[in-house]
């Protein structure tokens, strides 16, 4: 048994359907169930897996599994009492430990993030790299670049990336992009996140209050009294929303590290990536689009936490510091392991790296 967890629009149906016909077994072996269809929503999913695997089936694949009341149920039943090999989706914001119980021991959970800047490269077709570890990057990415510089010119596609290259369906038509994707944000907070976190229907317009602030305020000047204000409901409250919207993929917050003076706020949150901001507002933080990329390039893999003289601590020891091409280190010279992630350069020098090369960690 497989969980693929992830935000609206992150490609997970289709990565089921690609499994499927890729998959060894005939097409008559095969069922694909949208638990979100109104004729499922009531239906009893182990009555139907164990009618599919009486009649021979073999792969059951369960799109969208949140929609279902006690799923886990089910799907423990299905994991004991058949032998189908069984892949769900769900939303990102499912706690598997906390509602799937020991589930957990019998599927293996994989988090699908956003596109990285080198996926986006290439199902544009524009070109195929490899991934690089942040190592690598780090330590050697004078030649990584130039490597990449014999194909392209980064640059005269990444801002299309920040713009529409997060979500796989850009694919479809990049015009009608800003549309599909404030569908998304509008569903994961009106009925995913309502649905999971029992969120009363009033208080959802205070969830996109907060990412409308957050799109056009620099990370910086954030506070919990402002938050508070902009949503017009108590911290206590707000606090919880921004959880349930990190565990949504809409945001991402930062938090001082256990080396750091942590403050009761977040030290930083950010929209979850830099595609967000251009549906929230007219008119977006330069700064926060450019650190929305970069923490949303390293969570897939690193842990992340803010630092007290940088932007980021990376693994509790690699400082980054974010900025345009005019960024000096004055800020970050004082630590031993820090770096320059610079917007609008092309290549980079010693601990000067180009911001766009953190889009080929995965």
């Amino acid at each position: 048994m497989i969980g693929i967890l992830g935000g609206r629009g992150s490609g997970k149906t289709t990565l089921l359907h690609q499994y499927a016909k890729a998959s060894k077994h005939k097409p008559s072996k095969i069922l694909y169930v949208s638990c979100d269809h109104p004729s499922v929503l009531d239906a009893n999913l182990y009555e139907i897996a164990d009618d599919f695997y009486t009649h021979g089936g073999k792969l059951l694949l369960l799109d969208e599994i949140h929609k279902v009341k006690h799923f886990a149920v089910h799907l423990k039943a299905i994991y004991d009492f058949t032998d189908l090999q069984v892949i769900f989706s769900g939303s990102s914001a499912l706690n598997i430990q906390h509602e799937m119980g020991d589930l957990s021991r019998r599927a293996l959970i994989y988090d699908m993030p956003p596109l990285s800047f080198r996926e986006y490269l290439a199902l544009e077709n524009i070109a195929h790299f490899p991934a690089y570890t942040l190592e690598e990057i780090l330590s050697s990415h004078e030649d990584i670049v130039v490597e990449i510089l014999h194909s392209i010119k980064p640059l005269a596609h990444f801002s299309d990336y920040l713009d529409h290259g997060a979500y796989p369906f850009f694919k479809e038509g990049v015009k009608s992009y800003s549309h599909r994707l404030l569908e998304v944000v509008n569903t994961t907070i009106d009925s995913d996140l309502a649905s999971i976190f029992n969120i009363q229907h009033d208080k959802l317009d205070a969830l996109k209050k907060v990412l409308y602030m957050l799109c056009s305020t620099s990370p910086y000047e954030l506070n919990k009294s402002k938050l508070s204000a902009s949503a017009g409901v108590a911290w206590s409250t707000l606090s919880k929303y921004l959880d349930y919207m990190q565990k949504g993929s809409l945001l991402n917050i930062v938090r001082g590290s256990k080396g750091h003076k942590t403050i009761q706020a977040p030290n930083k949150v950010l929209l979850n990536n830099p595609n967000l901001f251009e549906i929230l507002c007219a008119k977006p933080d330069l700064g926060a689009v450019r650190e929305s990329f970069i923490v949303s390039q390293l969570l897939t893999d690193h842990q992340v936490h803010y630092h007290h003289a940088g932007d980021f601590l990376v693994n509790e020891k690699i400082v980054l510091e974010v900025g345009g091409k005019s960024k000096d280190s004055k800020q970050i010279k004082a630590e031993n392991d820090a770096y320059l992630a610079l917007d609008d350069i092309e290549s980079g020098y010693d601990k000067v790296i180009p911001l766009w090369l953190f889009g080929f960690l995965y």
